[in-house]
């Protein structure tokens, strides 16, 4: 029960505690303190705060008791239960990290509307409604609006301030919080925070995330009341290959039977005795980038942020969840608010590692160092949300503009904008020879054939996990030496070349089917003589020559031209694919190589592409898979944002 309530308190998907990810390390949020220190400090009360809309939120406070002085609030609203439930059971870690926990502060939980102990229905990344007309129009904005006002004017002791917080589905309701703030409103620091689930988690690009495929239950699984222990029932495999298991399965459409429960007692359904998963209905009814997805995108929604709520975005750059999310959501804010308070910061990190107690960082095998996420909590966090909340408030935190990991070289930098003003685009084309170069040489071309019997694996791990994470930096020679990846690479790095923003591959590309995926990898790597680390490593694999994936993604080929309107290839036809791969910043250090991989298969991050277009890949047959020849042409190009320093 412990490890369940460390996972929640830190916002970690609830069910990786229930189906454990192997990809995560046992210690990731291992307490600072004794088990005793919350409530040996802490006061808890349980409320049920009245909406607009007369719906009653579940909301725990945790007050210290030391009562000497005024505190601020700091809040978090969770769709994973805001537990453990009972006035008598504490937490064993509250607020972000240990120092705002030890200094004293106001912290909040609130399950959010129609989730756990909360009334109201559940709508899975609710749409923001704007200018509301009454009483009976909500979103997250309102629900957070009236939270944050009932507490300080009920809450005794506080100092008027309010921060929010909250890391992947808690970091978008952070996010939320921004919109139509409340005047008490401080301080907002979004972390992992999604943006839009047609670009985060579940989808990237209109390729569905086949390896979230059990997630889907934890959010459209129905309830009408209000509920202490899980309701929803998450898939099993049956098998530890997750690889196999969805190859023998096929189409997609076979797996509806998996999103297909029993009827509870106090749901309203039809006659029939099983009802279908909200959410996996949404995604199979919904494959485009339509109206059901689109409102549901909360980038687009924050162009007006009050100048009055200071922001820290937060992410990690091997955070294989949400990238789209954060680096958007600073990006926004910081184009339509250029007037606000608006830092990011981002680390060496999977999902959420910034929140761990762990000396040593590492993500999967690669190693960055000893005491960054305790570093970040301690001189940059809680710095953050004291400035503004305890402290005067001003633009002068001494905070960085963009606190942001030098991956490759494995340390921090401070810029005052981000990209840095001190960037260039420079192209590599993928010439003949496998060779990445400035220059195109001639006119060649590379074909493979994809064959769906045998879908490049995404990792070479022979594992089931709920949502992967460690090939975000996982050797990638298992790859390369596979017929149909196609490897470009440059020679000897004979000075160090830093990347710094975004990368855009130019595909040219023809195939002889009418639709496929194309995955584009930018890779590191190191030196045959490079240092061992002294631990963490996989057993079977080395340093040497050791093949680190920098960035990775993919385009679902039929949406190479709009989300919204798919359009099949025309077969043999030389076409433009591009593919926007998220901010990078990493060092290829001198006596290194970059490569460059692409493919079109990812399996089963990904689920398959049929490669014969079909206008909804959910509900394809078996005889629409076929396997298809693809070329890549050199006068294809990757553009990298290259800082000069």
């Amino acid at each position: 029960m412990r490890i369940l309530f460390r996972i929640t308190v830190l916002c970690l998907f609830l069910f990786t505690a229930c189906v454990k990810d192997k990809d995560e390390r046992e210690d990731i949020d291992a307490p600072e303190v004794e088990d005793t220190y919350v409530k040996d400090n802490y006061n808890k009360q349980e409320v049920s705060i009245e909406m607009r809309d007369g719906i009653k939120l579940h909301t725990t406070i945790y007050s210290p008791k030391d009562t000497s002085k005024p505190y601020p609030i700091l809040m978090m609203r969770t769709p994973y239960s805001c537990r453990p439930y009972g006035e008598n059971e504490f937490r064993t870690k509250i607020g972000p990290n240990s120092h705002l926990m030890k200094e004293g502060n106001i912290f909040v939980y609130q399950d959010v509307r129609g989730r756990w102990m909360s009334e109201g229905v559940y709508d899975n990344m609710r749409a923001y409604i704007p200018n509301k007309k009454d009483n009976t129009q909500v979103d997250e904005s309102s629900d957070t609006y009236d939270t944050i006002d009932w507490l300080v004017n009920n809450v005794e002791n506080n100092n008027g301030n309010v921060g929010t917080w909250g890391i992947s589905y808690p970091g978008f309701y952070s996010t939320y919080s921004t919109i139509d703030a409340h005047p008490a409103l401080k301080a907002a620091s979004p972390q992992a925070c999604i943006g839009d689930f047609f670009f985060d988690d579940f989808h990237h690009n209109g390729a569905f995330l086949l390896s979230y495929f059990r997630a889907v239950s934890l959010f459209g699984t129905e309830k009408n009341k209000p509920t202490d222990s899980a309701w929803y029932k998450l898939p099993s495999l049956g098998t530890q290959d997750q690889y196999q298991f969805f190859l023998d399965a096929g189409p997609l459409s076979n797996l509806n039977s998996y999103f297909q429960y029993e009827k509870p007692d106090d749901v309203s359904t039809s006659k029939s005795d099983k009802i279908d998963d909200v959410f996996w209905k949404e995604i199979v009814e919904h494959p485009n980038y339509d109206s059901v997805w689109k409102p549901k995108g909360l980038i687009q929604n924050l162009k007006n942020i009050k100048s009055s709520v200071a922001t820290m975005v937060v992410g990690g750059f091997f955070d294989a969840e949400d990238l789209y999310g954060p680096f958007e959501t600073y990006k926004t804010i910081e184009k339509h608010n250029p007037n606000n308070y608006n830092t990011m910061v981002f680390g060496p990190w999977d999902h959420g590692r910034w929140a761990s107690s762990n000396v040593k960082n590492f993500v999967g095998n690669y190693y960055f160092g000893d005491s960054i996420s305790l570093n970040f909590q301690r001189d940059i966090e809680t710095k953050f949300f004291n400035h503004f909340l305890k402290g005067t408030g001003d633009k002068n935190s001494g905070l960085p503009e963009a606190y942001m990991f030098d991956t490759g070289k494995k340390k921090w930098s401070s810029f005052e904008s981000w990209p840095p003003k001190s960037v260039e685009k420079r192209a590599m084309y993928l010439n003949a020879d496998q060779d990445l170069a400035f220059t195109q040489k001639g006119n060649s071309k590379e074909v493979f054939v994809s064959d769906l019997k045998r879908p490049v694996p995404y990792s070479e791990d022979i594992k089931t996990v709920f949502t992967p994470r460690k090939y975000m930096t996982d050797d990638q020679r298992f790859a390369a030496r596979r017929p149909d990846v196609l490897v470009f690479e440059t020679g000897v790095l004979e000075d160090d070349f830093t990347l710094a923003g975004d990368i855009m591959a130019k595909l040219k590309v023809a195939t002889t089917g009418t639709d496929a995926d194309w995955i584009v990898k930018v890779i590191d790597v190191h030196p045959a003589d490079a240092k061992e680390q002294e631990e963490g490593m996989q057993d079977h694999l080395k340093m040497s020559n050791y093949h680190m994936m920098v960035r990775s993604e993919v385009m679902r080929g039929k949406f190479r031209n709009s989300f919204e309107t798919p359009e099949p290839f025309v077969p043999n036809k030389k076409t433009a694919v591009d593919i926007k791969l998220q901010d990078v910043y990493h060092t290829f250090k001198k006596g290194h190589k970059l490569q460059v991989q692409v493919q079109s298969t990812w399996f089963p991050l990904i689920d398959l592409n049929p490669q014969t277009f079909v206008p909804n890949i959910y509900k394809a047959k078996e005889d629409d898979f076929k396997n298809q020849t693809h070329t890549v042409f050199n006068d294809s190009k990757i553009e990298f944002t290259v800082l000069n320093e």
